[in-house]
């Protein structure tokens, strides 16, 4: 980091982690009951956007008073905004442990990523994805040819389901595998290194979507012998629509830009003929076309820094000891199912979901916010074969989040409770009483449904 970038960052530093959590935004936030009063916000939705580090809040705020645009400006704040950008996009690949000669585009998102990735195939790349997928990983390969993969019951059924299905390929062409590192809906954490090690044999390249992995493990791409990875911002404790691609160049300097414009464009020239002439960057500026969001870019980089220095071992093991606590706290509850892949024994990240006997599930998690303070998910949670697959139904079925006519009873969704590094343990064990409390007693309070959601009536 240069001397004018060191500037302005902020004098904040995360201490080692001590089994205390990380200090976040939003951590003394009151919220009302519709039983009466007022409680301390329990965010118990990580998975769909973590709270922002404190720290990375400190350092945009830091950063914040010397914006600049970045790359063309000759003024001292363009340049310092150019400096901060083009090394947070070191950190991030120090972070991922990439090699010199991989790149590190910043996109809007995990999606943003993998639909680049999809717009950069080779023509004729055939695409191996396993039905488990989030929808960010399922969905953008529309111009490929495209193998659906059945969902595995076991870590090493799906190395092998994917060996074979990799063995059947008619044609020796480019493939790529789409894959999770930690499944949206169950936490689980996927066998990365081996299903890279059987898509190399193969000939094909691998994706790692790692929007759930990143913020609760180390992710190194060298390590895990992936081609690329792909995560979000808002998952990793940074405010901001960023996200980041990164891994093989080869690819991604062949393809034509994921957007045309200015940045992306080197020099551009008139013809004779009145046309017009381009020649493209073959760096990461090739796919960020447009004025770049410096400071989601900056926000990514001071997560990676600061859930770095906090120390992964720590930020683990209290995190599995919070896991513990909320599985062992459903299990003393006979009418709630967890839904699980590969077992209760798989290694897994905060991220459980379950359902309740008896109960609609938007019902349930609408009881959890109203009458307790506790923010979950309910629904397919942009997965929708996967849970129609783990409630039982079939996973070709039309998936459908929300709460329908008639709110209270069961449905064919779930309730998702998710945490990380910022989660105090008086959040879980306030969650764990609600459950108990709510299935023994049932709701206090009406609700009714409005516009697909299950709320209080009043």
């Amino acid at each position: 980091m240069s001397v004018a970038t060191a500037a302005f960052t902020s004098a904040a530093a995360t201490d080692a982690c001590t089994g205390a959590p990380l200090p976040v935004l939003g951590r003394d936030v009151s919220v009302p009951l519709v039983t009466g009063g007022e409680v301390g916000y329990a965010a118990l939705d990580y998975a769909a956007s973590a709270p922002a580090l404190q720290r990375v809040w400190d350092d945009v705020a830091a950063y914040a008073p010397y914006y600049g645009s970045v790359h063309r400006g000759a003024g001292y704040l363009s340049q310092l905004s150019t400096d901060l950008f083009e090394n947070s996009r070191s950190t991030i690949a120090a972070f991922l442990g990439c090699r010199e000669d991989h790149q590190v585009v910043f996109t809007r998102s995990t999606t943003d990523s993998l639909n680049l990735l999809a717009a950069a195939l080779p023509a004729g790349c055939e695409v191996f994805v396993f039905e488990t997928e989030h929808h960010a990983s399922l969905l953008p390969w529309r111009d490929a040819t495209v193998t659906y993969l059945d969902a595995p019951r076991t870590p090493q059924q799906a190395v092998e389901t994917l060996e074979r299905a990799l063995a059947a390929r008619a044609a020796a062409g480019p493939a790529l595998v789409c894959v999770t590192g930690a499944s949206n809906v169950t936490g689980e954490l996927w066998p990365v290194a081996e299903l890279a090690a059987a898509a190399h044999a193969h000939g094909a390249r691998i994706v790692l979507d790692a929007a759930q992995l990143a913020p609760h493990h180390p992710v190194d791409i060298v390590a895990l012998d992936v081609d690329w990875v792909a995560f979000s911002g808002h998952k990793l404790y940074a405010p901001f629509g960023s996200g980041v691609l990164a891994g093989r160049s080869d690819w991604l300097q062949d393809a034509e830009p994921y957007l045309a414009g200015g940045g992306a464009s080197r020099q551009v020239s008139r013809r004779a003929d009145g046309g017009v002439d381009v020649e493209w960057h073959s760096t990461a500026a090739r796919h960020e076309a447009g004025s770049p969001n410096v400071i989601g870019a900056y926000s990514i980089a001071a997560a990676c820094k600061a859930l770095t220095e906090a120390g992964f071992d720590s930020l683990v093991e209290r995190e599995q000891a919070l896991i513990a606590k909320v599985r062992e706290g459903l299990a003393e509850v006979d009418a709630v199912r967890v839904l699980s892949l590969f077992g209760d024994e798989a290694p897994r990240v905060g991220v459980i979901s379950f359902v309740v006997e008896g109960w609609n599930s938007s019902h349930f998690a609408a009881a959890l916010s109203a009458e307790y303070g506790i923010g979950v998910r309910d629904g397919l949670f942009c997965a929708h074969p996967l849970v129609r697959t783990l409630l039982g139904g079939d996973p070709q079925d039309q998936g459908e989040c929300g709460a329908p006519e008639g709110a209270p009873g069961a449905s064919l969704n779930a309730i998702r409770v998710s945490f990380g590094a910022g989660t105090p343990d008086e959040h879980v064990e306030r969650f764990v009483s609600a459950v108990k409390e709510l299935v023994r007693d049932g709701a206090r309070w009406n609700y009714r449904t409005e516009n697909g959601r299950c709320v209080p009536a009043v």
